[in-house]
C-alpha cells in the first residue's frame, strides 16, 4: 500500500467514526433520548391536532345538518298554519 492510499482509507475511517463517536457521546449524556421524546411528542401532538380538527369538523357538519332540519320544520309548519 502506498503512503497516500493509507491516508485516504485513514480518513475513511475518521468519517465513519466521528459521527458513531458524537452519538455515543450525546447518547452518554441524555442528549439523544431528548431528541427521541421531542420527536414523538411532536408527533403525539400532530396526531392530537389532526384529531381536533376531525372532531371539529365533524360538530360543524352536525350543526349545519340540525339547523336544516329545525329550519325544514319552520318551513313545514308554516305551510301547515296557512
Amino acid at each position: 500500500m502506498t503512503s497516500s492510499s493509507k491516508s485516504r482509507s485513514r480518513g475513511s475511517l475518521v468519517r465513519l467514526a466521528l459521527p458513531l463517536l458524537v452519538l455515543g457521546a450525546c447518547a452518554g449524556c441524555g442528549l439523544a433520548g431528548t431528541a427521541v421524546s421531542a420527536g414523538a411528542g411532536a408527533a403525539a401532538e400532530a396526531q392530537q391536532a389532526q384529531q381536533a380538527k376531525q372532531t371539529e369538523d365533524r360538530v360543524r357538519q352536525e350543526l349545519d345538518q340540525a339547523q336544516h332540519a329545525a329550519a325544514q320544520q319552520r318551513a313545514d309548519a308554516e305551510d301547515q298554519g296557512k
